[in-house]
């Protein structure tokens, strides 16, 4: 266990001079924003696993500088939540990532797989979950949850290992792109506060004029919760958002009778809400956000995607890949529907997905 400024650094010193490292963390995420870390594995190989104590340890700078230098290999497992909690932590932007779930879909298994299922299947070793409900911030840790957590880094360096040396030739540059964009955190951090009333349950039945409300309703509420670490259903949850945009509601009482708000809630936040609404009907209509409805494809455009489905199942299989990264079922609709827009923000129209789907585009 590193839980002195002194231990820390020398563990650091000595990782930075490895080529790789493995890495992962423990929090817990319950009544806050943002996850609250309690514990981070690092290991130099599978007998020697570090456990870092972040709840004694002021300064977990040295760990940044490890995680910014390019020269030295981070691997994780589902890497965008544990770089995200230890950017946070450390200031530092990782770079150099590895992350051994999306290599797997790279090296013909799928992309979606536990750490425990990958272990087991490419080491043949099944793993304890004994303690996946620990509250990791209680000291001190028991012998259990320091096993359980030294096994989730133990093991990956091999898996490492093992993936590449199952990844076809061109697949390994698709992948060292793909993990790349690891290297910028816009690409891992989440959606920004004015996209984040696409994540909510329902807002594809409104109309355009009630987006525009949602959108300031719930960018206000991510801000708020983000102040007061708070999740943000503490604030207000997501069916009374909907229906104060939905009703377009400008009144404390009929807010109050909107749903699930306390009158404490209502009064606290009234004058706020009201304001956000009539925010959102003053916005011409061109910059009200577009319908969320999904998209509809006609016959010629089913058949489009049909033959696109086939060729990314062919050719996904002759070079050993998930066809789930290419895109999911809603991403290839859009690129069907709008591949010929200038303006639409579509991932396999760049890089190797672009390179992958160009020989279906020379066909037609």
């Amino acid at each position: 266990m590193i839980d002195n400024a002194e231990d820390l650094k020398a563990l650091i010193e000595r990782a930075r001079k490895t080529n790789a490292v493995a890495l992962d963390t423990e929090f817990v995420w319950e009544r806050t924003y943002s996850p609250r870390l309690g514990l981070i594995q690092l290991a130099l190989s599978n007998e020697e696993c570090f456990l870092i104590d972040p709840c004694t340890l002021d300064d977990l700078s040295p760990l940044g500088e490890l995680l910014a230098d390019p020269a030295v290999v981070k691997i994780f497992h589902d890497a965008p939540q544990d770089i995200t909690i230890l950017r946070d932590v450390t200031g530092a932007d990782p770079k150099n990532i590895f992350d051994t779930r999306l290599a797997a879909g790279f090296a013909g298994l799928s992309a979606t797989l536990s750490l425990g299922s990958l272990i087991e299947l490419l080491l043949d070793i099944k793993l304890e979950k004994t303690e996946t409900r620990t509250n990791w911030l209680i000291r001190p840790l028991h012998t259990r949850q320091k096993e359980y957590a030294m096994d989730d880094v133990r093991y990956l360096r091999a898996l490492r290992v093992l993936l590449l040396a199952r990844t076809m030739p061109e697949a390994q540059q698709w992948l060292k792109e793909e993990l790349q964009l690891l290297n910028d955190p816009k690409n891992y951090i989440g959606v920004n506060n004015m996209a984040r009333y696409r994540k909510i349950r329902g807002a594809s039945k409104l109309n355009r004029r009630s987006l525009a409300i949602l959108q300031e309703l719930s960018a206000w509420r991510e801000e708020e919760a983000q102040k007061r670490n708070r999740p943000r259903g503490h604030i207000i949850r997501d069916g009374v958002l909907l229906c104060i945009a939905r009703q377009e509601l400008r009144d404390k009482t009929a807010i109050q009778d909107c749903g699930d708000i306390s009158s404490r809630c209502a009064k606290a936040y009234g004058d706020i809400l009201i304001q956000l609404v009539e925010k959102g009907l003053s916005r011409p209509e061109e910059d009200c956000p577009p319908l969320l409805q999904d998209i509809k494809l006609n016959t010629k455009e089913k058949t489009a995607l049909a033959k696109l489905h086939d060729f990314i199942i062919l050719k996904s299989d002759i070079h050993g890949i998930d066809p789930t990264l290419i895109g999911n079922k809603s991403e290839l609709k859009e690129l069907v529907k709008y591949s010929s827009s200038p303006s639409a923000q579509i991932k396999q129209k760049s890089g190797w997905r672009r390179n992958f789907l160009a020989e279906l585009s020379e066909k037609e």
